[in-house]
């Protein structure tokens, strides 16, 4: 058996590449909330010290909604890259500092110019279906994902500017991008770019998406629609990365996901003992549950697009700045923070979430609730109040079309209903249509005028699909914004290709000011990731992104 550990004659090569790397890779802070218990210990993400583990047994977790899709490269929802990290290996993993550090690829070489990548890869690694893991699987997966026929999703953002792949030999590949960027290393890391296996692409098509096979820790047993995803222990996985403990096989026997979007029964699940762990604690449950000694909290904050509200500038009159900025002050996020989440999700600011490299903390408290204001800039653009208090103009009323999904994630739902309150005060009619077809009326149709969404990643590159003109193009739709604006656009490209971090960050910090300037969205809230668990489950980590990694976890007693 042949270790991960980079050869000695690809050492010198890699070493004199870190700087590069830690600059290609965005070069984030360490985060400043380590993942936790409740116990207020740090729970680790790698290292030694491991404690003596018990094998065996079955994990039931509740999931707050269903997977889309457990094909990495068409799935679109973070709840299913929960499922699909237990199936899906990638080629490189991010430490908790945001560091790249060697997986299925065991060392890489990146040319001067940015644009050519050569990954030398594991050796020893079979899929789940016993195709051999190697660089046509690897060429196979990227140019999979970039074919139109297989319809992939966020992973076409993730993989850009992916051009071409070219087969070295057995297990070297080389990969050319169409222009440098400081964010493809780290995308790499991405469960949205696992490595699926090239027989069962093609045997299951499209089918793939319920017949999911990778190489990790996990097999893949069952799905029962909206029930419950099952997965089993790989008992031949031994190439995890180094920021888990267990190099080997999980401890676990299986895993079954159960799909319970109620939240009370799903927090009842996990105190009554018909699930052993719960995602999404709701915030009034939070203090209760850490109190209750037979329950254990593990939590930590996601890293990427905070939960935001994009305004559809391509429908009047959002078209309108002024009518945008009245929006932007006629929400009172303050209220919607203290009464739904009870102080335990953060406010959003902007764009991006705190933990972000050149996350812009000169916004925060830049603006706030002033609907004096709100009315102010409606009645410059000419809506002026009705009869019955809803603002009119050339004998249309002022209405807003506001599309959310169900079932009631993050109560989102509910901040729908403040919303409409609140906006109702400045004579806005708002319409909530509350939809599980999302796709259909927000991504094809574009029939909406506020949509809320967020988006877990490690990049600030990660901006492009939402604001930059050109994602139309990439996604085959107009942004969720809908924002066109050269300046904007021309900050994202210059981010994107920027080594300098300095540099990068001064960028970033000043393509989210240019979006809050044209008042493009209202950022909401900043997730944090929370598992209530029975105090039988230890060592439920987290990675980089804040997703739970389950090759450390086992159950005492078991």
């Amino acid at each position: 058996m042949k270790s991960g550990n980079k050869p000695r004659r690809w050492k010198s090569a890699v070493t004199g590449m870190i700087a590069l790397l830690l600059v290609l890779a965005g070069c984030q802070t360490q985060r400043a909330d380590n993942p936790t218990s409740s116990e207020g210990q740090a729970v680790s993400t790698g290292g030694g010290g491991e404690p003596i583990k018990t094998a065996g047994g079955e994990l039931t977790f509740a999931l707050a909604t269903s997977p889309d899709s457990l094909d990495p490269h068409r799935s679109g929802l973070a709840v299913a890259v929960r499922v699909i990290r237990t199936i899906h290996d990638s080629l490189v993993v991010q430490d908790e500092n945001g560091e790249i550090k060697p997986w299925l690829a065991t060392s890489w070489e990146i040319s001067e110019d940015g644009l050519t990548y050569t990954f030398r890869l594991r050796e020893d690694v079979k899929f789940h279906d016993g195709t051999p893991f190697n660089a046509e699987a690897v060429k196979y997966n990227f140019d999979r994902i970039i074919k139109p026929e297989t319809k992939a999703r966020n992973v076409v953002a993730l993989l850009r500017p992916y051009e071409s792949s070219e087969v070295l030999d057995e297990y070297t590949i080389r990969v050319r991008l169409f222009e440098p960027s400081s964010a493809f290393l780290g995308n790499l890391s991405q469960a949205l770019l696992g490595i699926v296996s090239p027989t069962a692409a093609e045997k299951y098509g499209e089918d793939l998406v319920r017949n999911p096979v990778g190489t990790g820790p996990f097999k893949f047993v069952s799905w029962s629609e909206n029930a419950s995803i099952t997965v089993e222990r790989n008992d031949e996985y031994h190439w995890a990365p180094e920021t888990v403990h267990n190099a080997g096989a999980p401890y676990l026997d299986r895993i079954t996901f159960h799909i319970i979007p109620e939240e009370a029964t799903r927090i009842g699940s996990v105190q009554g003992g018909q699930v052993l762990a719960a995602e999404t604690v709701p915030p009034q449950n939070i203090a209760s549950l850490e109190n209750d000694p037979k329950i254990r909290i593990f939590k930590t904050r996601t890293n990427g697009l905070p939960y935001t509200l994009f305004i559809n500038q391509s429908r009047e009159p959002w078209n309108e700045l002024k009518a945008r900025q009245a929006l932007l002050y006629g929400v009172n996020v303050d209220a919607i923070i203290k009464s739904l989440y009870l102080g335990t999700y953060e406010r959003a600011w902007s764009p991006l979430a705190p933990g972000m490299l050149g996350y812009n903390k000169a916004l925060e408290n830049s603006f706030s609730y002033d609907p004096a204001k709100a009315a102010a800039l409606l009645d410059e653009l000419g809506w002026k109040p009705g009869a019955d208090g809803i603002r009119e103009k050339d004998g249309k009323k002022l209405t807003l079309r506001y599309v959310e999904q169900s079932p009631n994630r993050e109560k989102r739902n509910d901040i729908a209903a403040m919303i409409q309150q609140q906006l109702k005060q400045i004579g806005i009619n708002v319409n909530v249509e509350i939809t599980k077809d999302y796709r259909t009326v927000v991504f094809e149709n574009g029939d909406y005028d506020l949509y809320g969404n967020s988006q877990v990643n490690s990049d600030p590159e990660a901006l492009r699909s939402f604001y930059h003109s050109s994602s139309s193009s990439i996604a085959g739709r107009q942004s969720l914004s809908g924002l066109k604006d050269p300046v904007v656009d021309r900050l994202l490209d210059e981010g994107n290709v920027e080594t300098d971090t300095e540099k990068r960050i001064k960028i970033y910090e000043q393509v989210q000011q240019e979006i809050m300037d044209r008042a493009a969205i209202i950022p909401i809230y900043v997730f944090p990731y929370t598992v209530a668990a029975s105090r039988s489950v230890s060592d439920l980590n987290f990675d980089y992104l804040g997703y739970p990694i389950f090759n450390d976890v086992s159950l005492q007693g078991k």
